[in-house]
C-alpha cells in the first residue's frame, strides 16, 4: 500500500469516527503518520475525557486497523 494509499484509508476511517466524537462534543485531527504509528489530537471535550485511552484504543485505533491493517498503533499528541 503506497503512502497515498494509507493516508486516504486513515482518513475514511477518522470521517467515520468524527460523528461520534462530535456527538460528545469533541473532535479528532490527523498529525502525522509515521511507519505503522499514526499519531492524531483528541479535541474538545476529548482532551479531558476519563476515558479518552479506551476510546482511543478501542474506537480510533481499531477503526483504522479495518482501513488500514498494516497500522501497528494509534498515538494521540497532547
Amino acid at each position: 500500500m503506497t503512502e497515498h494509499e494509507t493516508l486516504s484509508n486513515v482518513e475514511k476511517a477518522l470521517n467515520e469516527i468524527r460523528p461520534f466524537l462530535m456527538s460528545d462534543g469533541g473532535n479528532i485531527k490527523l498529525l502525522s503518520i509515521e511507519g505503522v504509528v499514526v499519531k492524531v489530537q483528541l479535541e474538545g471535550a476529548c482532551t479531558g475525557c476519563s476515558v479518552n485511552q479506551m476510546t482511543l484504543k478501542n474506537g480510533v485505533e481499531a477503526t483504522i486497523k479495518k482501513y488500514a491493517p498494516q497500522i501497528e498503533e494509534v498515538i494521540n499528541v497532547v
